[in-house]
């Protein structure tokens, strides 16, 4: 995907789809891609991790020596980048320039310079232009931070999954790979580099983390991955209408 043009995307026109958008948001840590993984296997959608573009673009920022604070050197440097993502059974695979990248932007440097660059309005301007056309067909769950907000405020179901940064830390630092040969960073540090992020993504000028006002709040502070999916799986049912419902799976009558 490329685009040559950095205007600020147009408003979205409020349209029925033949399938729906589920967005969900959230902050760092809250469980959204696992969430948004399992949503889209029950109801037969796809996936599309848009934070996975922002990781892309801050990769490739890394890999070319690109500082983060500068604007206009990253749009420059999105106007010639292609960022693909493939959905699989899985999660996604990312990605760019043709080559795939899905393993090695979960890596701390590149998830931290995302962060970054999220902070730049024309840089989020191009990525909501890009992150519409791909769902803007529907049948796709969506999930970033502010999908529900700026990039499809018309989804029929939107989810703003949050936990307490603690909660969000622990989890967070379970999944660290370690051993002796790649200790872990410690969990104090982890949390205060995802309060820094959320500080960031909440008081960002452009498109800041909020939920949108007819969003669902789930808190999973003090639920357990599967009382969070449960809960997801009965929102999405008692959001969408009965003529979008798809006709096999876990959204049969």
């Amino acid at each position: 995907m490329t685009s040559n043009s950095f205007l600020p995307p147009q408003p979205v026109e409020l349209r029925r789809r033949e399938r729906p958008v589920i967005a969900i948001d959230g902050p760092a840590g809250a469980g959204k891609s696992t969430l948004a993984a399992h949503l889209a296997r029950t109801f037969g959608f796809l996936n599309l991790e848009t934070g996975a573009m922002y990781r892309a673009l801050a990769l490739k920022a890394i890999e070319n020596d690109f500082g983060f604070d500068e604007e206009a050197p990253l749009l420059e440097l999105a106007s010639r980048t292609r960022i693909k993502l493939e959905p699989q059974s899985e999660g996604n695979c990312v990605l760019l320039d043709g080559i795939d990248v899905s393993r090695r932007i979960r890596d701390k440097d590149v998830t931290s310079g995302a962060s970054q660059i999220s902070v730049h309005p024309g840089l989020r301007s191009w990525m909501v232009t890009e992150q519409r056309a791909l769902g803007q067909a529907g049948g796709v769950v969506m999930e970033g931070r502010d999908i529900g907000t700026a990039v499809f405020p018309d989804a029929e179901v939107k989810i703003f999954l949050d936990a307490a940064p603690e909660v969000r830390g622990n989890r967070r630092y379970r999944q660290l790979p370690g051993g002796p040969q790649e200790p872990k960073v410690t969990e104090v540090a982890l949390l205060n580099e995802m309060r820094e992020r959320d500080e960031r993504d909440r008081n960002r000028a452009e498109s800041p983390l909020k939920p949108a006002a007819d969003a669902i709040l789930l808190d999973s502070t003090n639920l357990s991955l599967d009382e969070v999916l449960v809960e997801a799986e009965k929102i999405v049912r008692e959001h969408l209408p009965v003529e979008n419902r798809p006709k096999t799976g876990a959204l049969a009558p």
